[in-house]
């Protein structure tokens, strides 16, 4: 009887923590319907009519679905780059055994700890120097280096990958790339799909420096042309227009969360060498 209470006390707090979690999802999406005016005067969970007007609005001042594209150009080569590489690089750092193996993930934790916004004006320049500003190979290329991704690998790796089964598929004469498509890949799965989510975010939301790269409105990224939008002189107007942007600009968000904790599930039964 005590286990039921206590199982039915914890399904409420789940519950009740899942309302709090979807209460600032519904908010923006009730706040999208609604006039600027109307949100600075009162608070409310029921939508209004002001949908097409706030619809009208931001493609006034930016085309949405192409931004939409843009950072979409940048988030998904980042994410792919980001986790294989990251993954080769924590497979190494886990199953070699190498002189300056310890110094070498040292350096990484050290890099870890230094704000990126430091190096902005050395990347900047370098950028000019080999013609790439607006061009989203700067936003792509340097994901391939990702420290706090493979420190987090690196750790899954020694966690999950007993080394028995590399040395055995060695001595079956699998190469190394072999075993690590084949073997490691399929085992680190769970993790390489939980940093992939939070790279694709983190190359999806990016805001300053595809601010910095980019000058051109056609290249513009999602965050950089909603930017335009908040920083317009009648911004308490155009509430509504930022929600309803900010609203649509979560979706791919959403789907990529919810197709990769999917995954994610069944990845750690499915993840293993089956015999």
């Amino acid at each position: 009887m005590g286990y039921k209470i206590k199982k039915t006390i914890l399904y409420i707090l789940l519950i009740l923590l899942s309302v709090v979690c979807m209460f600032p999802f519904l908010l923006m999406i009730v706040n999208a319907t609604r006039s600027g005016s109307e949100i600075m005067k009162s608070f409310t969970l029921i939508p209004s009519v002001y949908l097409k007007e706030n619809w009208a609005t931001v493609f006034k001042y930016f085309n949405l679905f192409l931004g939409m594209w843009n950072s979409l150009k940048v988030a998904v080569p980042s994410t792919l780059l980001c986790a294989y590489f990251s993954a080769m690089t924590a497979y190494a750092l886990a199953m070699y055994k190498f002189k300056g193996n310890k110094v070498l993930f040292m350096t990484i934790l050290i890099f870890m700890m230094i704000p990126g916004q430091l190096g902005l004006i050395g990347f900047y320049n370098l950028c000019t120097k080999l013609h790439l500003v607006n061009s989203y190979i700067p936003l792509i290329i340097p994901a391939i280096a990702s420290p706090g991704t493979v420190f987090f690998l690196r750790q899954y790796v020694l966690s999950v990958m007993p080394p028995s089964l590399i040395e055995a598929a060695r001595i079956d004469g699998a190469s190394e790339l072999y075993t690590f498509h084949r073997i490691a890949i399929p085992i680190m799965s769970p993790g390489i799909a939980t940093m992939s989510i939070m790279g694709f975010i983190g190359g999806w939301n990016a805001y300053l420096l595809p601010m910095i790269i980019l000058n051109k409105n056609e290249k513009f990224t999602l965050p950089v042309m909603m930017a335009t939008l908040r920083a317009s002189t009648d911004i308490t107007a155009n509430q509504g227009a930022i929600y309803l942007a900010v609203a649509i600009s979560v979706i791919p968000i959403l789907l990529v969360f919810a197709f990769f904790s999917k995954y994610i599930i069944s990845s750690i039964s499915a993840g293993a060498v089956k015999e």
